[in-house]
């Protein structure tokens, strides 16, 4: 795992930094995938919001893990269904 910039941690936990993907109803489909890559490959943070109830509470840990292998990025915030990836 990479070591976090500051200024990516601090980014992450702005609230200026809105979700830009929303993983709906149908779950984590491979265009979900592909836009997170894209928006890592343009922005490299991204801000993901899971919609509430499509994931349990211990799940969601699986959920970023999930996601951030996938996409080659790293987690770097967590909280309840919202995650922000980060790819250097």
């Amino acid at each position: 795992m990479s070591k976090i910039p500051n200024h990516i941690l601090v980014e992450a936990k702005s609230r200026e930094l809105k979700p830009s993907v929303r993983i709906g109803k149908s779950g984590i489909t491979p265009t979900v995938l592909g836009e997170i890559n894209n928006q890592l490959r343009s922005r490299n943070i991204v801000k993901i919001k899971a919609n509430k109830g499509l994931f349990e509470r211990g799940q969601r840990s699986e959920l970023w893990g999930f996601l951030s292998s996938e996409t080659q990025s790293v987690l770097v915030l967590q909280r309840g269904n919202i995650g922000v990836l980060w790819r250097s």
